[in-house]
């Protein structure tokens, strides 16, 4: 039987990766200030269900608190719509990051297939660090300029499905490439 804990989790996190459906659907009978409290909500009872993952809860916990804050304190619309941006620079920092104080993410995600990984091997997570930071700027750019000027349907199309496609696709595409090298024969 499914643990009512991890079955709650669950929940927040499909909400959470569709939350630009979540604002889309629930901005006709709600104003923004409530549909960032509910939000805040989901997002303190996430950080909860994650405990003993150390100095990252507490800077979750203050972005959540400033950016959800924030949006009920402005009461719009446009500060609903920078989620997705905020997450992909996030992301693209990160991974940045990574690159000038290694291991890099995709290293560090690849140790944990393989621990000891050859010269060849990190080269190529290093290479693959570097695409991830071109789509996350490239899709941040992107969700910036849908929630400046598009309608919220376009928005929500793009931030909700349309970015998790391009995710899906640029990971087949370096599974594929991943499989096709010499190194991976092992």
């Amino acid at each position: 039987m499914i643990n009512k804990i991890t079955l709650l989790g669950v929940c927040i996190s499909v909400l959470t990766i569709l939350y630009p459906f979540v604002v889309f659907f629930t901005l006709e009978y709600l104003e923004p200030w409530i549909v960032a409290t509910i939000l805040l909500g989901l997002f303190l009872a996430r950080l909860l269900l994650k405990k003993g993952e150390g100095n990252w809860n507490y800077f979750l916990l203050f972005f959540g608190l400033s950016f959800y804050g924030l949006i009920a304190w402005q009461n719009n619309l446009i500060s609903l719509r920078f989620y997705p941006v905020i997450v992909n620079f996030v992301m693209f920092f990160i991974f940045s990051l990574s690159l000038f104080n290694p291991p890099t993410v995709i290293e560090v995600l690849a140790m944990k297939q393989i621990p000891n990984l050859s010269g060849e091997e990190v080269c190529y997570t290093r290479k693959e660090c570097k695409v991830w930071c071109v789509f996350f700027f490239i899709n941040g750019s992107v969700a910036t300029v849908t929630a400046l000027w598009s309608s919220l349907a376009w928005w929500s199309l793009y931030n909700g499905f349309i970015s998790y496609v391009l995710i899906g696709l640029l990971m087949g595409i370096e599974y594929w490439v991943r499989i096709n090298q010499e190194f991976y024969e092992r």
